[in-house]
């Protein structure tokens, strides 16, 4: 895992409602595949062809990427408007990287992320 897990229990609860609340940053909005509430994420949220990618700093086994992958999609709050984002997958780092704008900085190879989530742009 590229972070350990602890930082993202303190993300979770001290910075992630910060930064959902200043509005500056994208926000996912999914649903949580055992309560069922609704969650607000905020994250790097990288536009490509179609759709979105998502570097997974705490890896493919965090509860925001478990949400997503069980219910197929998720919302995403960017500039104000929300785009409805469907069909997550997770994606190696040469498509990711591929995927993204050359302006993009890549992560850190230090941080080792190998797994990426893209979803796709709702049709309408």
């Amino acid at each position: 895992m590229p972070m350990p897990r602890w930082w993202g229990h303190i993300n979770k609860r001290v910075f992630n409602p910060r930064a959902v609340a200043s509005g500056k940053w994208p926000v996912l909005i999914h649903v949580g595949r055992v309560s069922g509430a609704t969650y607000r994420t905020p994250l790097d949220a990288h536009p490509v062809d179609g759709g979105y990618l998502f570097v997974l700093v705490y890896g493919p086994g965090s509860d925001w990427v478990r949400n997503v992958l069980a219910a197929g999609g998720a919302r995403l709050r960017v500039d104000g408007r929300e785009r409805e984002l469907t069909a997550p997958r997770l994606v190696g780092k040469d498509e990711a990287f591929q995927a993204l704008p050359a302006e993009v900085a890549r992560p850190p190879r230090l941080l080792r992320i190998t797994e990426f989530l893209r979803m796709d742009l709702a049709a309408g």
